[in-house]
């Protein structure tokens, strides 16, 4: 017996769970790939997948549609893999452990991948139930949109023939998205430079933050593991000498870091003097961040004396410097639509390598001018610093339809389903709309989704009822298309 059996839509969760048991983090999507293709084929539905294991699936319109354009259902394939300290899990390998608890979805110890497996799930299920009454469905499941949209950037369209487009790839139920941020990943390299040090080892360790995504929650003030790991180098390195062996933490550039560690060489006679000043430093961390951060950790635990390959004293300042002053978090808020974030960037990863200290953020903005500003203020202090700065995965920004016909259906079918008031919103967070809009610019689009929450953190989970709210939604949509949508 499956553990989510039993809930509704059945079928819906029926192929959650089935998609939980594969493997599917960022490069490793080439099993649910194949799983979709296989679901498509057993249904005797024309379907392609391409060499970056993207899936389209194409289903004729139901009796009454024939005329009514083409609708494109749309998700992605891969999810964030993040995992509790100590969890001994192999995203590689292992299947996900569902929990289901006070109504809703979570997995033990790990991200869930709601975002975006509800969303292959749902097309999954409307693809097999013939009772449904549809357009011409065209459905795409896309890849590698959780590390730069780079499935999406690969797709062809050419023999894509959707007129409107519903992407579900949102966390909000009864907010409907008519308009997203565009992006970067950017990766600065301080270059290595080596030196020997004698001494004790100590960790620095901050942790116990709360994290979350980089885009849709850079709002709610929460610490960033990296730079809070910087300032206290920073207030260390004012006080005594140390040498620094290694700095890394996060996991993800779209994720708000929260655990970040450097090794440090000391003195004997100034173990005592760091590990006052880490717990003064805890305290007033805490004190700053103390609503949306309450139980950040800094520990500095001493490991062994000995002699050790450090960074030289050159590169050591260096790192400091840039961790003190790069740019993180909001930069500009939009003034056309209040409390909307306009731009932002988040250093989400710092990585010791052979090569060089590296650090990658991710870069958002929906003015297209802001995100080269931040892109050039990184790659000025990089360059500086004599660093070497590169760019990948640059996706656009989904322009805002007022006049959208679909995002009005979705809307007005909400509010008559439900009794309460839906929203037409932008997003400060990436969206594959953006690049479909750009390889095919007539489309309409909204982005929709069920209610979920700390997404791409372990303590993500999807909302049961939501689910089936937003599937029936999706399946009157489906229905009333061919009146509203032409």
């Amino acid at each position: 017996m499956g553990v989510l059996e039993g809930l509704k839509p059945e079928r819906v969760f029926y192929y959650f769970e089935e998609i939980c048991k594969i493997p599917h983090g960022s490069y490793n999507v080439a099993a649910i790939s194949d799983y979709c293709v296989s679901v498509a084929q057993s249904l005797n539905l024309e379907v392609r997948q391409d060499e970056e294991y993207n899936v389209v699936i194409r289903k004729p319109a139901s009796e009454g549609y024939g005329e009514a354009p083409v609708l494109m259902l749309q998700g992605h394939l891969d999810m964030v893999c993040v995992k509790d300290a100590g969890v001994d899990f192999d995203f590689e390998k292992d299947g996900l452990n569902l929990v289901v608890e006070d109504g809703y979805v979570h997995a033990k110890g790990t991200t869930l991948g709601g975002d975006d497996g509800i969303a292959v799930a749902m097309g999954l299920a409307i693809l097999e139930d013939n009772t449904i009454e549809h357009p011409e469905l065209e459905v795409v499941f896309t890849t590698e949109e959780e590390v730069g949209m780079e499935g999406a950037i690969a797709l062809d369209t050419a023999d894509l023939k959707a007129k409107y487009l519903l992407n579900l790839d949102s966390e909000d139920e009864g907010h409907f998205l008519a308009g997203c941020a565009g992006g970067v990943k950017a990766t600065s390299v301080l270059p290595m430079s080596c030196a020997s040090a004698e001494g004790t080892a100590m960790t620095l360790h901050v942790h116990g933050l709360v994290g979350g995504h980089s885009g849709s929650e850079i709002d709610k003030g929460r610490a960033n593991a990296n730079i809070l790991l910087g300032r206290l180098l920073f207030e260390l390195h004012e006080a005594l000498p140390f040498c620094i062996i290694s700095v890394d933490g996060g996991d993800k550039d779209n994720a708000i870091p929260v655990d970040s560690k450097a090794e440090i060489v000391v003195s004997d006679e100034d173990i005592d003097e760091i590990q006052s000043l880490a717990a003064a430093f805890q305290e007033k961390v805490r004190s700053e961040f103390h609503v949306c951060d309450p139980v950040i950790a800094i520990d500095a635990d001493v490991r062994a004396e000995g002699g050790y390959e450090v960074f030289s004293m050159a590169l050591t300042e260096k790192v400091i410097f840039m961790l003190m002053q790069v740019p993180n978090g909001i930069q500009t808020m939009s003034a056309d639509l209040p409390g909307l974030v306009e731009s932002s960037l988040n250093l989400g990863v710092l990585e010791t390598t052979e090569e060089g200290v590296a650090m990658t953020w991710a870069i958002r903005s929906s003015v297209k001018s802001l995100k080269e500003l931040m892109k050039d203020k990184l790659r000025y202090m990089t360059e500086f610093l004599g660093g070497e700065m590169t760019f990948r995965g640059e996706y656009p920004e989904w322009s805002f339809n007022p006049d959208s016909k679909i995002c009005a259906l979705c809307k007005k079918i909400y509010e008559e389903q439900t009794g309460e008031e839906a929203s037409i919103e932008m997003i400060h967070a990436g969206l594959e709309c953006g690049l479909l809009s750009e390889k095919m610019p007539w489309l309409d689009m909204v982005s929709m989704g069920p209610e979920m929450h700390d997404i791409h953190t372990s303590r993500e989970r999807l909302g049961i009822a939501s689910v089936e709210r937003t599937y029936n939604l999706v399946l009157t949509v489906l229905k009333e298309f061919k009146n509203y949508c032409n």
